[in-house]
C-alpha cells in the first residue's frame, strides 16, 4: 500500500508558494535546480507558515490548529494534531530522522522525502518507501541549503535534482516553533515504535502541547520546544487489540519513564554537551499518553504533566 506521501506534499508546496505573499515566506529556485522554501530563516514567517510546516511534515495527512490552552492556570495557546493515518503521518513522514550533513551545512530531515531515501532502519521494519517523481523535505536549522545541499537530497531520493523542494524555518522563529511543536503524536508513536509495540494497531491520535514563546536564538528555541512536548503534551491514541499488553507497555511510553525526566531541557542538554544522542532516549515522548481500546472500550492513561517546569522554561 502506498500513500503517496511526496505527491501529497507536493500538492501542499503548490498552494503554499501561492500564498507566499501572505505567509510571509520567500521562495528560492536554486540554479542548479530545486527549490528551498524559506519560512523563518531570513524570511519572516509566521503562525500560518508554521501550521503549513507542520501539515507539510505529516504529508497533508493531519490536521494542525492553534487552539487555546493553558499551563498551571496562565493562559497559554497550545498546538493541536490529528490523524487518522498515524504510521503514515507521523513515522513515515514527520519524523526528523535523517540526518543531512553536506560541508558546513546540517540538518535533521523531516517529511515524505524520507520515505524516498528509506535509508532509516524505520522503513525497512515497517515495510514501507516510495519511488516519485518529486520529493519535499523539512529542515529545522538556521542556515539556508545551498546547491550540493539539493544534489545530496537528489542523489539520496533519486529524484532530479530539480524536482525537489526543501522547506526550511530556525527553531527561534514563529514557523520553526509551532512545527516542532506540532510533533507531539509523532514522539508517542516513535517512542511505542522503539518499544518494539505493533503501531500498525493505532487507528487513529490526537495530541495536544503547549506554545512556547519564541526564543531569543536557536538553542534556547530547542529547550523550550522539547519541553513543551515532555513536560506539557497529551495524546491519546485509538488501538486495536487486547488491554493486558497496553497497561504493561503503557508506564513506559511517556517522559516520566525516563531517569532524566523532572528538569528543564536545557539543563540536560548542557550537561550533555548539546548532543542528542547523549541523552536518555526514553526521554523523548509526551507528558501524558492515554490509550482508548476500540475494540474494548477500555481506558488506560499513563504519565503526567509538570506545569512548574513549563513555566520556568516559558518565562511565565
Amino acid at each position: 500500500m502506498t500513500h503517496d506521501l511526496n505527491r501529497r506534499a507536493s500538492r501542499l508546496v503548490k498552494r503554499i508558494i501561492d500564498s507566499a505573499g501572505d505567509l510571509r515566506i520567500r521562495v528560492h529556485e536554486m540554479p542548479g535546480g530545486g527549490r528551498v522554501i524559506d519560512c523563518g530563516v531570513d524570511a519572516a514567517g509566521g503562525l500560518a507558515a508554521g501550521l503549513d510546516l507542520a501539515r507539510v511534515c505529516m504529508a497533508g495527512l493531519g490536521e494542525v490548529a492553534l487552539v487555546p490552552g493553558e499551563i498551571g492556570g496562565v493562559p497559554c495557546p497550545a498546538v493541536q494534531v490529528t490523524t487518522d493515518h498515524p504510521v503514515a503521518a507521523c513515522l513515515w513522514s514527520q519524523y526528523a530522522g535523517w540526518k543531512i550533513a553536506v560541508g558546513e551545512f546540517f540538518a535533521m530531515g523531516s517529511g515524505p522525502v524520507r520515505a524516498a531515501v528509506a535509508s532509516e532502519e524505520l522503513f525497512a521494519r515497517l515495510g514501507y518507501s516510495e519511488r516519485p517523481e518529486a520529493c519535499v523535505g523539512v529542515l529545522e536549522g538556521s542556515n539556508l541549503p545551498d546547491e550540493d545541499v539539493l544534489r545530496y537530497v537528489a542523489e539520496k531520493s533519486g529524484v532530479p535534482a530539480e524536482r525537489v523542494t526543501l522547506l526550511i524555518a530556525r527553531t527561534a522563529s514563529q514557523a520553526g516553533n509551532v512545527q516542532v511543536v506540532a510533533r507531539s503524536v509523532e514522539t508517542a508513536l516513535h517512542k511505542l515504535f522503539e518499544l518494539g509495540f505493533d503501531v500498525g494497531r493505532v487507528e487513529n491520535a490526537y495530541g495536544i502541547a503547549p506554545l512556547p514563546p519564541v526564543a531569543k536564538d536557536d538553542l534556547a528555541g530547542v529547550g523550550r520546544t522539547n519541553d513543551a512536548i515532555l513536560y506539557g503534551a497529551r495524546v491519546t491514541l485509538w488501538v486495536r487489540g487486547d488491554d493486558e499488553s497496553l497497561a504493561e507497555i503503557g508506564p513506559r511510553v511517556p517522559s516520566s519513564s525516563s531517569e532524566s525526566h523532572g528538569r528543564p531541557f536545557l539543563e540536560l542538554f548542557a550537561e550533555a554537551n548539546h548532543d542528542f544522542y547523549a541523552l536518555d532516549p526514553h526521554l523523548f515522548s509526551p507528558a501524558e499518553v492515554t490509550f482508548q481500546n476500540l475494540d474494548t472500550g477500555r481506558v488506560q492513561r499513563f504519565g503526567r504533566i509538570e506545569p512548574e517546569i513549563l513555566r520556568q522554561s516559558f518565562g511565565l
